[in-house]
């Protein structure tokens, strides 16, 4: 349910030319965070909503999409956002 969540959510807002979301949370299972409910997910995010802006503003941008999903279902999120220029 989380992956098909957290790519509507991106999806909505950066309207992306690539998304691949990841669950890693299997890999994790013994994690503190895993007992309390929360997924380990990786974003592929290549949308023209981060040009002009910094690694930490990309960044920002995918925590604001994923809004309260970041306090509850997503314990830990790795990111790679880029522009297509970028990814040419």
């Amino acid at each position: 349910m989380s992956v098909k969540e957290i790519e509507l959510r991106l999806t909505t807002a950066l309207t992306p030319v690539h998304l691949n979301v990841t669950d890693n949370s299997s890999a994790h299972a013994g994690h503190a965070g895993m007992q309390s409910g929360g997924g380990h997910y990786h974003v592929v995010v290549v949308a023209e909503a981060f040009a002009g802006k910094s690694l930490v503003q990309r960044h920002q941008l995918v925590y604001q999409a994923l809004g309260d999903m970041m306090k509850q279902e997503i314990h830990a999120l790795g990111i790679d956002a880029s522009t297509p220029q970028e990814k040419q």
